[in-house]
């Protein structure tokens, strides 16, 4: 089974069931994503793209996003999305790095992609929605979907790369994760196996289709004969509210600053929601509060909280059924999957440890692009010598009976008075406070403690909370070392494309402001 096989199957089967919405109400069908990804196909094929060839697509959350990945995997080629927010340098790095010989791209952002296409002369053929580029290869998006003609079957298989997804690399500069159709399929049948997505679902996701749990939500739909309805943003939640309520949604894929968001309203009182059947979290971890808050508020609802990255897609769901007696764990390893803990010599942990996650399965991705050095730190070979295991840089810690619980990736531990701060646990009892909706904490530069811990916290609309009372109730719930010596209050927190809080723009700007 190759991953676009999903949508071919579903479009034989359901034909007429509606697989993506837009912002707008406009509608495509299982028919009509199929056979516009064919169209597109075909024009690619006459622009010269060949399978293995690379397709870059730039869009917003719009159905024709789904429709360019689409064309690109019955081409044989490997698809690339990209941030609709990426920036004309780390776009230039992209574009040089994977050198695609088709781009998908908003013609509305102009400003930012103009150079970097112009600069890219492995590009064969630029298509363009919402306007157009100046540049010889440009043609619009739609003028591309002509004529359906039978496409060859191109000589691919399970094994053959079919994306490249881009994240932010620990140097700045973004890293390729590259997975193959059998990683993809393995992780789409797993995760929309344990959720128990199912035809007739509708799902309203507002999660950007470059971040792979948007991205999945896509897939899942196509391979069950669920809707997808695709928002361009969670700026203004109580729309995204009347949505859910108008479109009767049965899932809601959220991260944490999207239950902040929507925990900062007065009320839900007003919309009925009484058709939610799921929600599920992941990319961060839920503090204990905003878990309460989402089963009081979303009472018919299944909450799923889960924990991934973008190497393996997905590591750990836990039961619904284990949330009373476990609401901070992030549960045991998915179906078809095996994940244990290492100390710092490699060796197993038994249950009740504290060390870093290892993940080995058929999801587990085959390398990053270009980037032998860090793909040999994260892929080592397997005990058998057969396989290779992704050590994934993340500290986890395991009860008594092995169920895993988030403690910080490396790259986030603060070395305070010589002793190891995860910013998760502060974070954690911070948001314990009753006016306090979100925070994020990072190290920042001390001359006597190495480094302070300093938190950044939003408070719910209306409260009169001072930093001093901040500091004062995290010192009655933590050790010591681990009390923020600096809270600042803050209207938001920076967040990266994918809804995860951005704590490198949190330290880059308390360098600049104390230099400046």
């Amino acid at each position: 089974m190759l991953l676009h096989h999903q949508l071919e199957s579903i479009a034989a089967t359901h034909p007429e069931g509606v697989a993506l919405e837009d912002a707008t109400g406009a509608q495509l069908t299982f028919r009509q994503l199929d056979a516009l990804a064919v169209r597109l196909a075909v024009t690619l094929q006459s622009a010269g793209v060949q399978p293995g060839d690379r397709v870059a697509v730039m869009l917003g959350n719009e159905p024709e996003f789904a429709v360019a990945i689409f064309a690109a995997m019955k081409l044989g080629a490997v698809f690339v999305p990209l941030a609709r927010d990426l920036k004309a340098p780390k776009l230039a790095y992209v574009l040089a790095d994977c050198t695609p010989a088709a781009i998908v791209v908003d013609a509305r952002l102009a400003n930012q992609v103009a150079a970097p296409i112009q600069q890219a002369p492995s590009l064969r053929i630029v298509l363009t929605r919402h306007g157009t580029l100046d540049d010889p290869r440009a043609q619009p998006f739609e003028s591309a979907l002509g004529v359906a003609v039978p496409l060859p079957r191109w000589p691919v298989i399970d094994l053959d790369l079919v994306s490249i997804i881009y994240t932010s690399g620990s140097t700045g500069d973004p890293t390729g994760v590259m997975l193959t159709h059998r990683n993809m399929v393995s992780a789409c049948n797993s995760v929309s196996e344990y959720l128990g997505y199912r035809a007739g679902d509708v799902i309203v996701s507002a999660l950007p289709l470059s971040f792979d749990y948007g991205l999945y939500q896509v897939l899942m739909g196509a391979r069950t004969g669920a809707t997808v309805v695709l928002l361009t943003s969670f700026a203004y939640p109580a729309q995204v509210l009347d949505l859910m309520q108008r479109r009767r949604a049965t899932v809601f894929p959220a991260v944490p600053t999207m239950v902040s968001l929507l925990m900062g309203l007065d009320s839900l009182a007003g919309w009925d929601l009484t058709s939610l059947r799921l929600v599920t979290n992941t990319a961060a971890a839920l503090s204990e509060r905003q878990i309460q808050w989402l089963r009081t508020t979303f009472g018919t609802a299944t909450l799923f909280s889960m924990y991934g990255l973008t190497e393996c897609k997905r590591v750990t769901f836990l039961p619904p059924d284990e949330l009373d007696r476990r609401p901070l764990s992030v549960g045991r390893g998915m179906p078809n999957e095996e994940v244990w803990l290492i100390d710092d010599a490699g060796k197993r942990l038994p249950n009740g440890s504290t060390g870093q996650l290892v993940v080995r399965g058929s999801n587990v991705f085959i390398g990053y692009w270009n980037k032998p050095e860090a793909t040999a730190e994260r892929l080592r070979a397997g005990e058998s010598g057969t396989e290779r295991w992704l050590f994934t840089g993340d500290t986890f810690r395991t009860d008594a009976d092995g169920f895993l619980y988030f403690v910080c990736r490396n790259d986030d531990i603060i070395k305070s008075r010589g002793e190891k701060v995860a910013p998760r646990e502060v974070e954690g009892r911070l948001c314990d406070h009753e006016d306090v909706v979100a925070a994020a904490v990072v190290g920042v530069p001390d001359p006597v403690l190495g480094e302070a811990v300093k938190a950044y916290v939003v408070l719910r609309p209306g409260a009169q909370v001072v930093e001093r009372e901040l500091i004062r109730f995290a010192q009655a719930r933590l050790e010591s070392y681990m009390v923020p010596k600096i809270v600042e209050i803050v209207a938001e927190l920076p967040t990266t494309s994918t809804g995860k809080v951005a704590r490198r723009t949190l330290r880059d700007a308390q360098g600049t402001s104390e230099s400046s």
